[in-house]
């Protein structure tokens, strides 16, 4: 079987590198973090250009970690202009590749199976690598690197490591090199999908490299980590059996829709009901925006400074419905079972589960097809309006209490400034 060649694009410190883009700035002489002014000192750089990162500043850092002899511009984050640069990104790649090949990891990251094109282009897998990236820093202004691999794992590897030593921004990784390379580098949270966690339960085991876990007894392994052991022994051995192509063609057996936030400050019983019937109430208008119903939710609660283990829970509803009325009653209930009432509260998230297309809705005897066909119409003449004039162009009374953080998330993406 013919191995395949993947490349593993990322885009350099992509929010900074946007931000000098946009000031016709150079990110690797031009020392800039992308984060809040608004908040304290104790908020996180999204980004930092890579003179920051050059001069010892850590990615994702705390506005105070940076030495004050540092001078830097900080720019406030503009989550829908990063979205833009990431499409015209996006639309590059297309231009060599097609979307069928190409999957996206996240707004920074893809993987390109370039098989089949290096034949077409008379190429070298580190030739169209090349030509790719100086597309995007030609046309954008946005710096790239790349890890080449015979497989996903392998390719993603090559960039977090390899790639960063390499004066072109290019390493290349097969299961050989890997091994013979790679198989003692330290520490071992460098290799994808090996966080902290992980390596202090290796680490209890004596292993502290993948060389060690490749030799390890499998069984310790799948004892300790279950099925996920068979992940980090194929790993281990530089092995990853899945294509884009599987992945282009696999289905979940079940949908859900999820919502989440920290709360900037302690909220109280009550403040916490209202910003989960905020978020239910978005989530609902989500579900008729995008004709899915739901028979279940589910509600979580983190508490302050943890000092409570967080409380957790799922309710089904006797209807398969996108009702606003019906899956608020719902959630309020399911929260009054769960919340203890005298801890501060300080994370939440509310999901919509087994999330079916609208023709499967269902009623039950207590509730008329015309009350909910009332109710969604209502949803949908609200999407209509907030799609002409904004998302804060109609709200509602909750919104507009002190504790509600609707109309501010509603100029956020992801939790930070869209910049719109």
């Amino acid at each position: 079987m013919q191995d395949r060649i993947y490349l593993c694009i990322d885009l350099k410190s992509f929010y900074a590198s946007v931000e000098c883009a946009e000031r016709n700035l150079d990110p690797f002489t031009t020392n800039l973090v992308v984060a809040d002014p608004e908040r304290d000192r104790g908020t996180i750089c999204l980004a930092v250009s890579p003179s920051l990162r050059a001069s010892g500043v850590k990615n994702r850092c705390r506005v105070y970690e940076i030495p004050i002899h540092l001078q830097y511009i900080m720019a406030p984050p503009r989550m829908q202009l990063y979205i833009e640069y990431s499409a015209d990104i996006y639309a590059i790649y297309l231009k060599y590749i097609s979307k069928d090949d190409i999957q996206v990891y996240s707004i920074d990251e893809a993987f390109l199976d370039v098989t089949d094109y290096l034949a077409l282009y008379h190429m070298t897998s580190s030739d169209l690598a090349l030509t790719i990236m100086q597309d995007i820093m030609d046309t954008l202004h946005i710096p790239a690197a790349c890890g080449i691999g015979t497989n996903l794992y392998l390719a993603k590897v090559a960039l977090d490591i390899t790639a960063k030593h390499a004066s072109n921004r290019i390493g290349y990784l097969d299961e050989t090199i890997y091994r013979k390379t790679l198989w003692s580098h330290r520490p071992i949270t460098d290799f994808w999908r090996i966080g902290p966690g992980i390596a202090k339960r290796l680490s209890l085991m004596g292993i502290v490299t993948m060389q060690e876990v490749a030799m390890a007894d499998s069984s310790i392994l799948y004892q300790t980590f279950g099925v996920d052991a068979e992940y980090l022994i194929d790993h281990a051995w530089g092995r990853e059996p899945v294509t884009i192509a599987e992945i282009k063609a696999y289905k979940a057996k079940s949908n859900s829709l999820s919502s989440g936030q920290v709360l900037m400050r302690d909220y109280d019983y009550k403040e916490g009901l209202l910003i989960v019937k905020e978020m239910t109430d978005l989530l609902c208008l989500d579900l008729v925006d995008k004709k899915l119903v739901t028979n279940s939710v589910s509600l979580h609660i983190g508490y302050s400074r943890d000092v409570l283990k967080a409380a957790g829970g799922t309710r089904r509803m006797t209807v398969v419905t996108n009702s606003v009325k019906i899956i608020t009653g719902c959630i309020t209930e399911l929260y009054e079972q769960i919340i203890n009432r005298l801890t501060p509260i300080r994370r939440i998230t509310v999901t919509f589960n087994d999330v079916v297309d609208e023709a499967f809705e269902q009623y039950d005897l207590f509730i008329g097809p015309e009350d909910l066909e009332k109710d969604r119409k209502v949803q949908q003449a609200v999407l209509d309006i907030r799609a002409k004039f904004g998302k804060n162009s109609v709200i509602k009374g909750m919104n507009l209490l002190e504790a509600g953080t609707t109309l501010e998330r509603n100029h956020q993406i992801g939790g930070h400034n869209s910049g719109e």
